[in-house]
């Protein structure tokens, strides 16, 4: 499996495979068991995905830490890869997380595809 180093490679890979909507429905599982009011319709347009999930992870680091924290660990997403970021701006770690949140979603997605 290549994972993708950006989200446009990820996105390309996502259709590419006919992957993308199992990817949505796999954001909004997780979201939904971190109890996050975030519920993306599965023909969202990639650009749109990015944003919003951008501005949740934003909000989530400045007013909720908390469900943030829960939201990762229930995801998945590597300790060691948030903990290798630079958290001075929070814009750009929230961006960055944005990334690794999403890469680790679709490993499941794929993952799920190739052995089911």
């Amino acid at each position: 499996m290549n994972v993708a180093a950006t989200f446009e490679d990820l996105i390309q890979e996502a259709y590419r495979l006919n992957l993308y909507k199992k990817l949505i429905s796999q954001l909004n599982k997780d979201f939904l068991l971190a109890n996050i009011d975030l519920d993306f319709h599965e023909d969202v347009l990639p650009t749109s995905l990015k944003l919003l999930l951008h501005e949740t992870v934003y909000k989530l680091i400045q007013e909720k830490f908390t469900e943030y924290l829960n939201l990762l660990y229930i995801i998945d997403v590597s300790e060691s890869q948030v903990k290798a970021l630079n958290g001075e701006d929070i814009l750009k770690l929230s961006e960055d997380v944005t990334l690794l949140i999403l890469k680790r979603e679709w490993q499941k997605v794929w993952f799920r595809h190739q052995y089911s």
